[in-house]
C-alpha cells in the first residue's frame, strides 16, 4: 500500500482513537497496532502534527515513576475535522466498491 495513502487513514484512526477518550501516545499506539500493521515511527508524527494543527489539546498526566506523559484530548476543531474526514472516506469507500464489483457500502 502506498505508504501517503497509508498515512492519510493512519491520520483518521488517530482522530477517532482520540474521540473515543483521552489518550497518551502509547494508548494510541497499543490500539491501532492491534487493528492495523503501525508503530510508534508512524503514529508520534501524526500525533505531532494533529497537535499543531489545533486538533488535539495536550496536557501531562503525572506519575510516581518516570517522566510525564502527554496526554492527548480532541478539539472542536478535530471533532470537526475528524467528520469531514470520515465522510470523506465514506464517498472514497463507496466509489472504490462501486469499481470493484458493483457493490454497495453501508
Amino acid at each position: 500500500m502506498n505508504a501517503q495513502f497509508k498515512r492519510g487513514i493512519v491520520e483518521l484512526l488517530v482522530l477517532k482513537t482520540v474521540e473515543e477518550r483521552p489518550r497518551s501516545s502509547f494508548e494510541v499506539i497499543e490500539v491501532l497496532s492491534e487493528a492495523v500493521d503501525v508503530n510508534e515511527n508512524t503514529i508520534y508524527p501524526i500525533l505531532r502534527r494533529l497537535s499543531k494543527q489545533g486538533y488535539f489539546d495536550i496536557e501531562k498526566d503525572h506519575s510516581d515513576i518516570g517522566a510525564p506523559r502527554k496526554v492527548y484530548t480532541i478539539t472542536k476543531e478535530g471533532e470537526e475535522r475528524l467528520a469531514e474526514f470520515e465522510r470523506e472516506w465514506e464517498t472514497f469507500l463507496q466509489n472504490v466498491l462501486k469499481i470493484l464489483g458493483g457493490k454497495r457500502y453501508g
